[in-house]
């Protein structure tokens, strides 16, 4: 299984806002930090704003913060919102034509590998990656 760049890059961004609690921040700051472009984070933020991640304000004073406590912010939950195709084999989409399936055992398998990868994530939130956050800020080079 292999995650997208784009739950990679929604991560980064929800731990960019938990180390700078006290101030908006733009996505430029964001991209320039992790020196990643600035027009797939738009789309990841976007999506995090209507998931109702991120709150992002408009405007000369606006900028992005997380819209609840980093502690709030489950990982599983991040993937479910970011990933379009969890299916990892074709027995797992709706298009599948493998003639095994009706007597293979690899999707059940697969199914609870999946749900005890996700239900590991459900125990970690953006707050326990974040725990040295100025070490985080310090690799970032994230000024007050």
């Amino acid at each position: 299984m292999r995650l997208t760049y784009f739950s990679d890059y929604a991560f980064r961004v929800l731990m960019y806002l938990a180390v700078t609690p006290d101030r908006r921040c733009t996505i430029r700051e964001i991209s320039d930090a992790y020196d990643i472009s600035r027009a797939h984070l738009m789309k990841v933020v976007n999506l995090l704003t209507r998931e109702g991640l991120v709150v992002a304000q408009r405007g000369p004073n606006g900028g992005l913060t997380l819209a609840m406590p980093p502690e709030d912010i489950r990982l599983g939950d991040v993937i479910r919102k970011t990933e379009e195709d969890l299916g990892i084999v074709e027995c797992f989409r709706p298009e599948n034509r493998c003639r095994l399936t009706p007597s293979c055992a690899l999707a059940p398998a697969l199914s609870r590998a999946m749900q005890a990868f996700l239900a590991e994530l459900d125990t970690q939130t953006i707050a326990d990656l974040v725990r040295k956050p100025h070490a985080i800020r310090r690799l970032l080079k994230v000024t007050a």
